[in-house]
């Protein structure tokens, strides 16, 4: 009898086991396949997140290789600004000289070193700005004053004053220019 409650009990166990195990098993089944969904869009969330981190990235290695170049192409401008006065010391002066009617050997001399210094600067990217005659522009003349003149157009360079300079694409210094106005 006793073998008979423990076959009985365990069939009765099997049976309820057998029952509930369907249930069970579906449960567990919408339970993972809930787990998989989750587990999906959080990959696609950092799969989408790893892209705009690779691509945030590449664009700032892009823009750093750009300013280093803008950086380096721009390296001299402060020594070129103030090298700057002494080419305008060493026209005015030859210009002196010129005006004095003196072209000795220490005229040539000083008129070498200013070659060698516009040619250094020219190696540089550093190259004056033609001024005399042409249509006045803001962006590389300014203007001194206004003198009124029959033989040129209004806003014309008649004199420069003081050389401009541009290093590459950039200002460095604008020219100082004398402009025609309309003659009265």
């Amino acid at each position: 009898m006793a073998e008979m409650n423990k076959n009985s009990s365990g069939n009765g166990a099997g049976e309820q086991t057998a029952e509930a195990s369907p249930k069970t098993a579906s449960a567990d089944l919408e339970s993972l396949r809930a787990r998989v969904e989750a587990a999906e869009q959080e990959r696609d969330q950092f799969r989408n997140l790893a892209q705009r981190s690779r691509a945030d990235f590449e664009n700032y290695q892009k823009r750093q290789q750009k300013e280093q170049a803008q950086e380096k192409l721009y390296a001299n401008t402060r020594l070129a600004g103030d090298l700057l006065p002494l080419i305008d010391n060493l026209e005015r002066a030859l210009a002196a000289a010129s005006k004095a009617g003196e072209a000795g050997a220490l005229v040539q001399g000083v008129a070498i070193v200013q070659a060698q210094f516009l040619d250094v600067l020219r190696r540089h990217g550093i190259t004056p700005i033609e001024a005399q005659g042409k249509p006045f522009d803001p962006n590389l003349h300014q203007a001194v004053m206004q003198q009124p003149s029959a033989d040129h157009p209004p806003m014309t360079v008649l004199q420069v004053l003081e050389n401009g300079y541009q290093i590459h694409d950039r200002v460095l210094r604008p020219a100082s220019v004398i402009v025609s106005a309309a003659p009265q």
